[in-house]
């Protein structure tokens, strides 16, 4: 079959990497946007005809899944009849580029699991990377103060979402631990950069994603090294909050709780249809005015009204479902670490589901697309274990 030539696993693994790496180390979002093209879209779309029984196959093994991202991709395809925005085409070509992302996943899964994790550990050092240039570039050369919150190269310049990307890929990367020893050294170092990255961000949000994250690992990993991790993470918080406390507290809650409102009373002028597919809109509170809701559910219903909501709340909670069967994989594991940091990422500051591929993308459906390629890596696992307990 075309899809299993190493030419196009190559191809398409390569423009995973793309993906991955690229939104911090592309010399400009244009040339990232075309690489995506050219790396991903392009052999999605070469290889999707002759490997059509594997995509209806994934249909059927994901049919919940499946069906509510694609009433999600129709329903805000529909919502471009009301929607005020005059880059209509351009909108409905970016819920295309969505399913060709998601549609890329069943066939890198016919690499191996230990590919993808090798994939996900490639594009995590190169994030490390980004993120250390990002701190010489800042600091160093441009000579800002330390108290002034780190904005890094690429796309992921916004403290906020470039703490994201980096933070649900240092997820990716914590419990993935090489066995060889020069190579673990190059795991800790590009952790300690991901982490100074996002410490020096001062993203109380990612903060608070990584820490739930690994406080809750240990229900899954049932590892010591896991556990381990946990009560550093407590000790270090703890450490930080004392001795940082005056400055956590200057932002107080960043009138989230009034943004909140206002979005609520914002949707509920529009509860069934919203505004539509790429609406602009501002969010107005006392002082102050925003533009986006700072929460990606009230953003989509903002968009997409209640149906595009429970739409993809559905979409995220069946990925989960799929998540927890795989489970007792490493990379199911990794999913689940990363769905867990995503959902907590998403309710305190996301602006985009359906745009352009952009940080966001990394905490909505980069977890969905690792969720659909699950099926194949349990399969493969029940399979060793057959050939295994044969032999």
């Amino acid at each position: 079959m075309l899809h299993e030539k190493r030419w196009a696993q190559a191809w398409l693994g390569f423009g995973f990497i793309w993906f991955l790496a690229a939104i911090a180390l592309a010399p400009s979002n244009k040339l990232y946007q075309q690489g995506l093209i050219l790396f991903l879209w392009l052999p999605t779309l070469v290889l999707a005809w002759p490997a059509r029984h594997l995509l209806l196959a994934s249909w059927r093994l994901q049919p919940a899944l499946w069906t509510t991202v694609t009433l999600l991709l129709g329903w805000g395809a529909i919502s471009l009849v009301w929607s005020p925005t005059d880059e209509g085409a351009r909108e409905g070509k970016r819920l295309v580029y969505i399913l060709l992302f998601l549609m890329s996943f069943p066939l890198l899964a016919q690499m191996n699991a230990s590919r993808v994790r090798l994939l996900l550990r490639v594009g995590g050092v190169l994030l490390a990377i980004a993120a250390l240039i990002s701190i010489y570039r800042f600091y160093l050369l441009a000579g800002k103060p330390l108290a002034m919150r780190l904005e890094g190269v690429g796309q992921i310049s916004h403290p906020i979402l470039g703490a994201y990307v980096i933070g649900v890929m240092a997820v990716a990367m914590l419990y993935d631990v090489p066995r060889d020893r020069f190579l673990q050294l190059g795991w800790v170092l590009a952790l300690a950069c991901m982490g100074f990255f996002i410490a020096l961000c001062q993203s109380r949000g990612a903060a608070i994603a990584l820490l739930l994250t690994v406080l809750l690992a240990p229900f899954w990993m049932r590892e010591r090294f896991s556990k381990l991790i946990a009560i550093l993470a407590l000790m270090a918080s703890a450490l930080t909050l004392y001795l940082f406390h005056d400055q956590a507290m200057q932002r107080g809650s960043s009138y989230r709780p009034e943004i909140f409102h206002a979005a609520l009373q914002m949707i509920s002028q529009h509860p069934w249809t919203g505004l539509g597919l790429g609406a602009f809109y501002r969010v107005e509170v006392p002082g102050m005015e925003f533009d986006h809701t700072h929460n990606l559910m009230t953003h989509v219903a903002v968009e997409l009204g209640l149906p595009g909501m429970l739409l993809w709340l559905a979409t995220w909670l069946f990925a989960l479902r799929e998540i927890w069967r795989a489970r007792d994989t490493m990379l199911g594991k990794l999913a689940l670490g990363m769905w867990l940091f995503s959902t907590v990422a998403m309710q305190l500051d996301a602006a985009s589901l359906t745009g352009t591929p952009r940080a966001e993308w990394f905490i909505s459906w980069l977890p969905v697309g690792l969720a659909m390629m699950l099926p194949w890596v349990h399969a493969e696992r029940k399979a060793c274990g057959k050939i295994s307990g044969s032999t």
